[in-house]
Parts: C-alpha cells; sequence; structure tokens
C-alpha cells in the first residue's frame, strides 16, 4: 500500500514536469509524444542489456499464440495516450479541477469493475460494502480539495472524456499487469506499454502539428525532460504491484500518492498565488482515509 501511493507520488511528479514541457515548447501534444518517446529509447536500451527482457518478448509472443495472452491486452499504453489527449483537449476548458474530479471518478469505478470482473492479474474480488464506502470517501476527497478552484460556467457535456480517460487508466493497470505476469519482466511489460503508447502520440502530435504547427525550438532545462524517466519507473511498478493489490486499491493508493505529493510541493516550493489551504491538506487527509477504509478487513464485534 505504502509502494502504491509512492507511485502516486511520481504520477504528480510527471505531470508537473511534462506540463512545464507543454507550457516552454506551447504543444501539449509534442511534449506528451517526446516523454513517452525519451521513455521508450530508454526501455529499448534496456532490452538490449539486460536479456531478460526480451526473453519476456518471447513469453508474450508465446502467450498470445497459446491464448494465454488477448492481442489487446499489450495495448495497455493507448489509455495512457488517450489520458494526455483528453487533458489536452478538455482541461483548459473545464478547469484542471472539474477534469481531476472527472479521472478520479472514471479511475475509481473503473477499479471497482477491473476487480469484480477479474480483468486483473489478481482475479475476482468481491465488491463490498467497505469498497463502495472507499471509493465514496476518495471522491468526497478529491472533490474536497479542488473545490475552491472549481468554475460555473465549464461545457459539461465535455465532462465524458476525462471519464473514459479515468476508466482507461484502470484498465491499463489491470492489463499490463496481466502482460507482465505471462513475461515474467515488468520491464518488457513497461516496454510494450510505452511502444504502444507512442505510437499513438506520435500519430497524434503529427496530425495536431500539420494543422496547428510543430514547435520551433526546444528548452534546454534537462529537467524538462524526466517525464519519461518517471513514467517507466512508475509503470513498471504498478505492472508489479497491481496483482497483490488489486487495481481499485493501486487506484486509491495512487490518487492518495498525488494529492500528498501536491501538498508537499505547496508546502516547499508553493506558486505564487496559490497558497496552502486548509482543503488542500484536509482532502489529502481524508484520501488516506480512503485507503484505509479500502485496505483493511472490518470486522463486527460478535456478540457473546
Amino acid at each position: 500500500m505504502v509502494f502504491s501511493v509512492f507511485i502516486g507520488a511520481l504520477y504528480a511528479l510527471q505531470s508537473r514536469v511534462n506540463g512545464e514541457l507543454g507550457v516552454r515548447i506551447g504543444d501539449g501534444f509534442s511534449a506528451a509524444a517526446i516523454s513517452f518517446g525519451s521513455g521508450l529509447v530508454l526501455l529499448s536500451v534496456g532490452l538490449l542489456v539486460w536479456p531478460t527482457g526480451r526473453r519476456g518478448l518471447a513469453r508474450v509472443s508465446a502467450g498470445v499464440r497459446a491464448k494465454d495472452l488477448s492481442v489487446w491486452q499489450l495495448f495497455g499504453g493507448v489509455s495512457g495516450a488517450f489520458f494526455v489527449l483528453s487533458q489536452g483537449l478538455t482541461a483548459s476548458l473545464l478547469g484542471l479541477a472539474l477534469f481531476t474530479v472527472a479521472i478520479v471518478a472514471g479511475q475509481t469505478v473503473s477499479g471497482l469493475l477491473m476487480d469484480r470482473f477479474g480483468i486483473g492479474p489478481g482475479g475476482r474480488r468481491p465488491l463490498t460494502l467497505t469498497k463502495v464506502i472507499g471509493v465514496l470517501v476518495a471522491l468526497a476527497a478529491v472533490a474536497w480539495t479542488v473545490s475552491g478552484q472549481l468554475k460555473g460556467d465549464v461545457p459539461l457535456w465535455l465532462l465524458w472524456l476525462p471519464l473514459v480517460a479515468g476508466v482507461g487508466q484502470g484498465w491499463q493497470q489491470a492489463v499490463n499487469g496481466n502482460v507482465r505476469i505471462v513475461a515474467r519482466s515488468a520491464l518488457t511489460a513497461t516496454f510494450l506499454n510505452f511502444l504502444t503508447g507512442t505510437i499513438a502520440l506520435g500519430i497524434a502530435a503529427v496530425v495536431h502539428g500539420l494543422s496547428a504547427g510543430f514547435p520551433t525550438s526546444l528548452p534546454a532545462d534537462p529537467w524538462l525532460y524526466l517525464g519519461g524517466v518517471l513514467g517507466c519507473i512508475f509503470i513498471a511498478a504498478a505492472a508489479v504491484v497491481v496483482r497483490t493489490t488489486g487495481v481499485l486499491m493501486l487506484g486509491l493508493s495512487i490518487v492518495a500518492g498525488q494529492l500528498l505529493c501536491a501538498l508537499l510541493i505547496d508546502l516547499v516550493a508553493p506558486t505564487s498565488g496559490q497558497p496552502l489551504t486548509f482543503t488542500t491538506v484536509g482532502g489529502s487527509a481524508l484520501a488516506l482515509v480512503a485507503v484505509v477504509i479500502v485496505a483493511f478487513r472490518w470486522h463486527l464485534p460478535r456478540r457473546r
């Protein structure tokens, strides 16, 4: 559970890095493609260095032929690409707060469904009252945290894009975990995730560039290109732990990690004009409560 919260913190760090890169070059599509592409290059080098990754590719190929693994399970990276595209298309119109609520809503519901129907590597997990309560508390935590940033004049019909993207996040974690089990290598599962995501984002960036123009220059700051490295770490880590935690538990822990990391960033390096508020602290604490509710088995005391 603690490790899953750490994965969520890496999500938040990557968002800060990729967001800043997008602002610097003025093109979120190209920034996302650069992030995914740099991660793919790093993972390709890893495949050349570590033979376990190459053997994992052979096992995945054999698993598909033996129908132990479906072809559609190899395209988890497309969900990550769709998330980035939905962010570029709707986040500025909806506002980051409402966008985040929609993403979390989709991700938590997806986690419930993935566990209920056994899509993830951990198999079927029963739907319990504590899980439902935990999901509702998590949604309340995120809504409370961003309540001060919500806008009243937003096109709410656009909410379906981040909602679908959130559902895709849960599906991505589930299928990546299945690929890792068959491949016996987190490196292989992460490589395939980045391969499909890079292809999807590359196509989107080219189409967007042809219509709106391509970036003319790239910033020189090295830290702006760490998004791919962070992505490699948390995608591989999620593929490993999802078998134990389940998709719902992993998703809620990631949400808690994102909120806590954002809280820490605000404490250490606050953004001008956006002071740390009680709702931010309270919402982050409430997100941890949601994780605890889902993580532990609660038993009513028996009457003697």
